[in-house]
């Protein structure tokens, strides 16, 4: 009988919840409304808990309180996606409640997760019933109750796992968009998960490890990054791209996986390949030019579980520019610039448009990576800025933004982006000499004004929004609803146009994938100059990957 919980135990329970989240992860993957490939909640969630059980590892195990506060401050810096960043806050106000304390009761422990609750929903803007934030508060508010009639750990994790259950069950009658699609929610799953890792550390009913990553990092050379003092002008492959898959019982099956072909298929991608694979794991380093060519080859053994893509080029000039100022500048610090702005972002196009607009610091992310809170933050002390703009650039990455802003040292302020056309906009109506918080307004409002439009292609079968869609189908989605979809690249993206324009539009931009033909883009041009014969019609070089196109109306 265990009735209270020491930090040994309490550390081994985070580590059996990551550990079971880990190999579920490609499950609470597969439960994402939208069958697009990006960035999924079970990947998220699952780098997030990840990070904060690196931090539990290093801290002394004697006090619940120190294991908490650990696991919350690597839960904090490490989490990706909105999913990642209401876990880290459940558990920030978890490590909130039992700070001080050497050891949990079982009242305690539920009155920590009820903290956590408390603290999630405040962090969230308008928090949605029918998602993780429900599960969690389902199970905490039975937690509290069930606390006072249980005198062992085991038997009231075992009751309040059957209350997470029974809520995430519950999700689909809260959120219409769950039931439309005939799955219960993807964040509570693995909620459900975590909380399932718990009970078996304490019961050792099952035992898992941590899924360890092939260490690549002793394979790949330092001075392998770092390219020396070299005309960036003469990288010919210019993202360093490292993936890390889960094989996939069902994708291999469909699709056997042999190392020497898929070595021999990337290496048209780029230069300086290594493949590391086991049972479990499969993992690549590569020096590509289209980092998205990369990432849809892996996919196709298995759900993306980490992704890392750093421009080398910019590293390089970074590099020479630091030992320059070096060489030249005294003792003296570096004043800080008035303002700055970071941006996020996807393509190596769409970062030079950034940058060509102002921005001081693009990080790589969007779509299939959503960067941490840690990276963003990163970025923000880069710039060395009084002031910062961050624009996020993605829905999934708000979140992480507003955590990086909070936890930062220096004045940062988030302009609620949730698209690169909207980023742009927003950069579009900056003036520098105007002070950071009526910046943040007038960006704030430029971003109502433009419409976004994206043509990417479907993962799976399902049906939604009116549509039916089938695995491998081009769908066009405006302003994040379905609203064209089929085999034909081409009809989807007209259906999609038609949609989007109306007698008030008067500029479309077209922002071009890795993976846009110029065949594909005349037709495209030729099509809305026929049909909207006033519109000013932009064609700019995105290069991101996945999203064919991305259209801007405004």
């Amino acid at each position: 009988m265990i009735r209270k919980l020491n930090g040994e135990q309490l550390a081994h329970m985070f580590i059996e919840g990551a550990s079971e989240l880990s190999n579920k992860a490609d499950l609470v993957d597969s439960l994402n409304v939208f069958p697009v490939p990006d960035g999924d909640t079970g990947t998220n969630m699952n780098l997030t808990i990840t990070s904060g059980v690196k931090e539990v590892r290093k801290a002394a195990l004697t006090e619940t309180g120190v294991v908490a506060n650990a696991f919350a401050k690597g839960l904090l810096m490490g989490a990706r996606g909105n999913s990642g960043v209401i876990l880290s806050q459940l558990f920030r106000g978890f490590a909130k409640s039992a700070e001080g304390k050497k050891e949990l009761t079982i009242e305690q422990f539920a009155q920590a997760l009820d903290a956590g609750v408390t603290t999630a929903y405040k962090a969230v803007m308008k928090p949605v019933e029918g998602t993780i934030l429900t599960v969690a508060k389902d199970t905490a508010k039975f937690a509290v109750k069930q606390a006072k009639k249980e005198d062992d750990f085991p038997s009231f994790l075992k009751a309040i796992i059957k209350e997470a259950e029974r809520s995430l069950s519950r999700t689909p009658d809260l959120l219409a968009v769950l039931k439309e699609v005939g799955v219960v929610d993807s964040g509570g799953q693995g909620l459900v998960f975590i909380y399932a890792g718990f009970l078996q550390a304490l019961t050792g009913e099952k035992t898992n490890t941590i899924v360890q990553e092939p260490k690549m990092e002793e394979l790949v050379n330092v001075e392998h990054h770092q390219h020396g003092q070299m005309d960036p002008n003469d990288i010919e492959f210019g993202y360093c791209t490292e993936v890390m898959v889960q094989f996939d019982a069902e994708m291999t099956k469909k699709n056997p996986y042999d190392e020497e072909a898929f070595r021999q298929k990337l290496s048209n991608y780029g230069d300086s390949l290594l493949v590391v694979s086991d049972e479990d794991l499969l993992k690549v380093h590569i020096h590509a030019e289209h980092p998205g060519h990369v990432l849809t080859a892996a996919q196709a053994f298995g759900p993306l579980i980490q992704v890392k893509i750093e421009n080398m080029r910019e590293q390089n000039s970074n590099l020479s520019e630091t030992h320059a100022t070096k060489q030249s500048q005294s003792t003296k610090p570096k004043e800080k610039a008035p303002f700055a702005i970071v941006a996020v972002s996807m393509g190596s196009g769409i970062e030079k448009l950034f940058k060509g607009l102002g921005v001081n610091a693009v990080v790589a992310g969007g779509q299939t990576m959503n960067p941490s809170t840690e990276d963003i933050v990163q970025a923000i002390e880069k710039v060395h800025a009084e002031n910062v703009i961050v624009l996020p650039n993605n829905s999934n990455i708000v979140m992480a933004a507003e955590q990086a802003a909070d936890v930062c040292d220096v004045h940062a302020v988030v302009v609620p982006t949730k698209t690169v056309p909207q980023g742009l906009a927003a950069m579009l109506a900056f003036n520098a000499s105007k002070e950071i918080d009526e910046n943040a307004e007038t960006m704030t409002k430029a971003i109502k004004d433009v419409k976004t439009g994206e043509l990417t292609y479907a993962v799976r079968d399902t049906q939604m929004d009116n549509q039916t869609i089938k695995n491998g189908d081009f769908m066009g989605i405006f302003e994040k609803k379905i609203v064209s979809s089929g085999r034909d690249l081409i009809d989807v993206a007209k259906q999609l146009l038609t949609d989007m324009v109306d007698e008030e539009s008067e500029v479309v931009t077209i922002i071009t994938g890795e993976d846009a033909t110029s065949e594909d883009i005349q037709t495209i041009e030729h099509f809305l100059n026929d049909t909207f014969a006033e519109l000013e019609i932009d064609v700019v070089e995105g290069k991101q990957p996945l999203y064919s196109y991305i259209f801007s109306v405004e």
